[in-house]
């Protein structure tokens, strides 16, 4: 008896993780199809950014202001470079770049870790600012029905 139970347990618990395992690939399979469609998407509009940025380098050209506009050329090729690579690039390939960049510049990373976080705070302030500095009129509501007491 005990060993009939036992029996069923195991095979109980294989099913589960036959079928957890195949959730799970489920899921890998969305995410990466996802990143490939985002990666595709993102890739274009940037490749439209470097358009954009060839058609002011021309601008610049026909107004004489050709150092301004090999600046502008220059950051357009490399533009260009980032968002055909994203549009060809499929999911894997792009973990496996973004971990062979970080593995060569750790301090890069960090470094740029440092500015994201610098940049969303300065973003944060400024709209706390912005919400708070209106008239008290115009302010949200707390759900609180009085003023605070301490």
């Amino acid at each position: 008896m005990k060993e009939q139970t036992q029996a069923k347990a195991k095979e109980v618990a294989g099913k589960a993780q036959e079928q957890m395992g195949e959730a799970r690939d489920q899921a890998r399979a969305r995410v990466r199809e996802q990143v490939d469609q985002r990666s595709t998407e993102a890739g274009e509009r940037i490749r439209s950014v470097a358009g954009d940025a060839r058609t002011v380098a021309d601008e610049l050209r026909n107004q004489g202001n050709d150092a301004p506009a090999r600046y502008a050329e220059q950051a357009a090729d490399r533009v260009e470079r980032v968002g055909t690579w994203l549009r060809d690039s499929d999911g894997d390939r792009i973990l496996g770049d973004v971990e062979d960049f970080a593995r060569r510049n750790p301090w890069g990373v960090a470094a740029g870790g440092l500015v994201v976080g610098f940049v969303a705070a300065r973003m944060l302030k400024a709209s706390s600012a912005e919400r708070y500095g209106r008239a008290p009129a115009e302010r949200p509501q707390l759900a609180s029905a009085g003023p605070a007491q301490v």
